[in-house]
C-alpha cells in the first residue's frame, strides 16, 4: 500500500495493510547542522531542538531533521515526541525513494517501527505514537509482501483505533484507516483464507467505511494530497469514475508538502487520464 502528518501530513503512505532508512547515522553536513543546536540543550529545554527539527522536516530537509531529532535522543533517549517524529521522518524518507528499490526503503521502515515503539513505551497516551507505529508497520509489511501485510492487519487496526480514541481529529490516522478499509474490502478469496489461517479472523472493512474515513480526513486537513489520492482510488474501485476524476483534480491544486507528493501527483495525473477515457468511451 502506498501510506501521512498533520500540516503537512504525511506521507502517506501507501496504505498500511494495503497500503510504503538509510541508517540515520550522522555524517558530513548533517553533523555540522546538528552540532549548531546540540549545545542549546544546556541553555534551553529539548523542545527548542525539536522545534528546529520540525522546521527542517516541514521544509523537506530530511537529513537535517534526522540530525536534530537524533541529537535530542543523545540527551533523552526515551523522549516520546522526538521518537514518534523520527518514526514519521523515516517513513517519509522511505516513501521518497523509488518503489522499485524496496531494499533501500526497508531500513528506514524498520527504524520507524522501533522509534514509534519507544515513543509508546515512554508515553502511551500520545496519539501520534500509535498513528506512526501503524503507518510504520504498514509500509514495512507492504515492502515485504502481501502475506506480511495480512499477518500484521490486526495490530495495525488496533494501533489506529487507539490513535483515534486519543485524538478523533487525527487526519493521518483517519486517512490510513480509510486505506485499510478499502484494501480489506478489495481482498480476494485466497487472501481471506490466508488471513483466517494466520489471524483466526480478519478485521472488518468496507468501501462505505473507507469513504467515511477519507472524507473526514479531508475535512480536517484539506491540504494533504494523499487524502484525495486514496479517495480517488476508492471511487475508481467503486466504478464512480466521475467522482474519482473530480476528487483527483482537487489534489492537483494542493501544495507539495512531502517529497513523496511529487510521485503521487504523477500517479494522479495518470489516473485522471485513464479514468477520463472510461468516462468518454
Amino acid at each position: 500500500m502506498s501510506c501521512i502528518t498533520k500540516t503537512p501530513a504525511f506521507i502517506l503512505l501507501p496504505p498500511l495493510i494495503f497500503c510504503a532508512v538509510f541508517s540515520g547515522f550522522l555524517t558530513g553536513a548533517n553533523v555540522s547542522y546538528a552540532s549548531k543546536f546540540k549545545k542549546t540543550s544546556s541553555r534551553h529545554d529539548l523542545s527548542y531542538t525539536i522545534g528546529k527539527a520540525d522546521e527542517a522536516f516541514y521544509a523537506m530537509n530530511y537529513e537535517a531533521a534526522d540530525s536534530l531529532y537524533s541529537s535530542v535522543l543523545e540527551t533523552d533517549p526515551g523522549n516520546p515526541d522526538a521518537n514518534w517524529k523520527l518514526a514519521r521522518l523515516y517513513v517519509s524518507m522511505g516513501e521518497s525513494l523509488p518503489p522499485e528499490k524496496p531494499e533501500e526503503r526497508q531500513p528506514y521502515y524498520e527504524k520507524a517501527v522501533l522509534h514509534a515503539e519507544v515513543s509508546i513505551k515512554n508515553n502511551e497516551n500520545i496519539a501520534d505514537g500509535h498513528t506512526w507505529l501503524a503507518a510504520s508497520l504498514g509500509v514495512l509489511a507492504d515492502n515485504i509482501g502481501p502475506r506480511e501485510k495480512i499477518k500484521r492487519a490486526n495490530i495495525i487496526k488496533s494501533e489506529l483505533d487507539r490513535a483515534l480514541e486519543l485524538n478523533p481529529h487525527d487526519d493521518v490516522a483517519l486517512s490510513i484507516l480509510g486505506s485499510f478499509n478499502r484494501e480489506i474490502a478489495d481482498m480476494g478469496w485466497f487472501e481471506k483464507v490466508f488471513a483466517k489461517t494466520f489471524l483466526g479472523s480478519l478485521p472488518k472493512g468496507s468501501q462505505e467505511e473507507a469513504e467515511k474515513m477519507l472524507k473526514k480526513a479531508i475535512a480536517i486537513n484539506p491540504r494533504i494530497i494523499r487524502h484525495y489520492h486514496e479517495l480517488g482510488k476508492l471511487y475508481k474501485d467503486m466504478k464512480r469514475y466521475e467522482e474519482a476524476v473530480e476528487v483527483l483534480n482537487e489534489a492537483l491544486n494542493k501544495p507539495v508538502l512531502m517529497k513523496s507528493d511529487e510521485r503521487r501527483l504523477q500517479n494522479i495525473r495518470k489516473m485522471i487520464k485513464k479514468l477520463s477515457k472510461k468516462i468518454d468511451g
